[in-house]
């Protein structure tokens, strides 16, 4: 069940990580430039 060939969790799993790890950085740092924008009226 385990031994899918099309995904190799030695690269695959870290790469995966590092893509989320950049997009939830992404998501706070414009929420948090949104917030900072919203409050400098």
């Amino acid at each position: 069940m385990r031994n899918i060939s099309l995904y190799s969790w030695d690269n695959g799993a870290f790469i995966m990580i590092v893509v989320f790890g950049l997009v939830i950085i992404g998501l706070i740092g414009s929420v948090f430039m949104m917030m900072n924008s919203g409050k400098k009226k």
